[in-house]
């Protein structure tokens, strides 16, 4: 069993990158200000690997904590920018399940991460799979009070050279600070949000 470094996880590295737009695919210059989109992740040795476990507990029981430290991280790397998109994604090794990414996605890991961006009505998009050292993944992102806000549908794409190794997850949140370059497909625009229902 590896020493635990992070409440009941051991955390064997931590990732994070930003990505600056200034302007969309075809030259066009931002309509407004930049977008910037960011990436944290965490490689958490997975204590159920090759074994299969009803009760998952040992990864959701500290989760909150875990998301209390995402949180404190998006707010270093954004410098006082605000976030208004979020996304999660899980990476699995490969002698664990999907599952075991999928427990680091709950709610008790989400909320923390919602007060730390001063709310977040809406659901939190969520994709995952399992890889080897490498692979790369798409998080998907939606506004954080109302998920039918089309011109913030977006991804941001990561990978990690040495990770996950079979018996680690990788946790991931990624974040942007406005919706695309230049939406023009219509529907719900931010300004307009209700806020009453993560919908609308």
């Amino acid at each position: 069993m590896k020493a635990k470094n992070f409440a009941d996880y051991h955390i064997r590295k931590w990732y994070s990158f930003t990505e600056e737009t200034l302007a969309n695919e075809s030259g066009q210059l931002a309509d407004g200000e930049p977008l910037y989109k960011y990436v944290i992740a965490a490689a958490i040795d997975n204590p159920y690997a090759g074994r299969f476990s009803e009760n998952l507990d040992e990864l959701i029981g500290a989760s909150p904590q875990l998301g209390e430290e995402f949180g404190r991280r998006i707010q270093e790397l954004a410098a006082g920018r605000t976030v208004i998109s979020y996304g999660k994604a899980c990476l699995v090794g490969a002698n664990g399940e999907y599952e075991h990414g999928n427990a680091f996605l709950t709610n008790p890991a989400a909320d923390p991460i919602r007060v730390a961006l001063g709310g977040g009505k809406s659901w939190v998009p969520s994709t995952g799979k399992r890889g080897a050292p490498g692979v790369t993944i798409d998080i998907p992102l939606a506004h954080k009070d109302a998920l039918y806000v089309r011109s913030h549908y977006d991804t941001v794409s990561a990978s990690f050279g040495d990770g996950p190794a079979a018996d680690e997850v990788i946790i991931i949140w990624a974040f942007a600070t406005r919706g695309r370059l230049h939406a023009r497909l219509g529907g719900l625009s931010a300004d307009a949000i209700q806020g009453d229902n993560g919908l609308t």
